[in-house]
């Protein structure tokens, strides 16, 4: 038959909604538990105080024996002797008084009621992986394409993970998904964020810079241990959800600061991308002599500047007869290697520019330069 009576001593819980109206429950119930609490504690310094008195008697009961044994080896008689064997007569009375107050206080833990502390005890809180042995750091090339493989391969999951919200929601996923707990997991809501930051998708960015410093603490986490990183990923939960505020600054103090670099590193990215779009329009532009129109337009005088603006090449002829010759061939050559004007034949040195093939190029040239302008404006 099944023994039910170990159920008989149960403490009654802190909740229990069995009080008199006229009673504040709230109140009772805070009395009652820290009425508790305040036994326990009294037990567990009882317990611990006569732990330590048996421990001193147990070495001074050895320290004596050992005493008296030396003296018995050396033959040596008289009144030591006869002492050390009376205090062995007193510690070994002691020894079985300590005994008897362990006995007591063993009973009388037997006794105690349970409660909602003492019913259970926690089974595990950890997994355990077998690890291998170190092996050789993997090259530059390895780790990029191990990148590469796996993010093909786990893409969908991982965009799932960087977009959950909650402790227990990414708890739960990384238990039905260790594979994701990895230095590439990391490594990939890293780029995310940057990408986020640079389509100005920051509420976005913000959310997957969480996940990307949950998964950095876990790594951090199994680096300090020297686990697995799947093996210690729930301390890292029960760590958290606890409310240590210590490790929650930490947490957060390392999110600040890592979307503070992430910004910085879009920024960077976005100025890159900016300058390498700049020369290849740059390269794009320039005419048959190497120059650029754009920065040739920006160096002509005002009155020449206006004519191509009006597009009058009547007025250009007239502008070009008025200058001084060999400063009229040199801003005409300018020209015409940077494409703003097409004549029908060379300017050389001693000639007048012929006429025209073409109307000039000089539209996109006064284009370019009005909207460089407005970006450094």
């Amino acid at each position: 038959m099944v023994d039910y009576s170990v159920w008989d001593h149960i403490e009654v819980s802190d909740d229990e909604d069995d009080t008199h109206p006229n009673i504040d429950t709230a109140s009772l119930f805070r009395w009652r538990h820290q009425a508790r609490v305040e036994r326990m504690e009294q037990f567990d310094k009882e317990k611990e105080e006569l732990m330590k008195g048996a421990g001193e008697c147990k070495k001074k009961l050895s320290e004596c024996q050992k005493k008296l044994k030396e003296m018995e080896v050396q033959d040596r008689g008289g009144t030591d002797v006869e002492k050390f064997k009376r205090d062995l007569e007193q510690l070994k009375k002691e020894e079985k008084s300590w005994k008897k107050k362990e006995d007591d206080l063993r009973k009388k833990e037997k006794n105690m009621p349970w409660n909602v502390d003492t019913l259970s005890k926690e089974g595990f809180s950890k997994s355990v992986f077998n690890v291998k042995d170190e092996k050789k750091e993997d090259s530059e090339e390895q780790k990029e394409q191990k990148h590469k493989t796996f993010v093909e391969k786990n893409l969908k999951q991982l965009k799932h993970f960087g977009m959950l919200h909650r402790w227990d929601d990414s708890q739960k996923y990384l238990s039905d998904n260790p594979h994701l707990v990895c230095e590439e997991t990391a490594n990939y809501l890293v780029i995310w964020c940057i990408d986020l930051e640079v389509e100005e998708k920051h509420a976005l960015m913000e959310q997957v810079a969480h996940q990307t410093i949950v998964m950095q603490f876990i790594l951090e986490l199994a680096k300090s241990l020297k686990v697995d990183p799947r093996a210690c990923f729930r301390q890292f939960f029960t760590k958290i959800k606890t409310a240590d505020q210590q490790y929650m600054d930490a947490f957060n103090d390392e999110l600040e600061s890592f979307k503070g670099r992430v910004k910085e590193r879009a920024k960077i990215r976005i100025e890159k991308a900016l300058k390498e779009y700049e020369e290849e329009e740059k390269k794009k532009r320039l005419g048959p002599g190497g120059l650029d129109p754009v920065e040739v337009y920006e160096t002509l005088p005002v009155a020449l500047q206006k004519c191509f603006d009006t597009k009058d090449i009547q007025l250009l002829q007239d502008t070009i007869s008025q200058m001084n010759p060999t400063e009229a061939r040199y801003y005409m050559k300018q020209c015409i290697d940077s494409g703003l004007w097409v004549p029908n034949s060379k300017v050389a040195d001693g000639e007048e520019p012929g006429e025209p093939e073409a109307e000039p190029v000089y539209e996109e040239a006064k284009r370019d330069s009005a909207d460089q302008k407005e970006e450094s404006s």
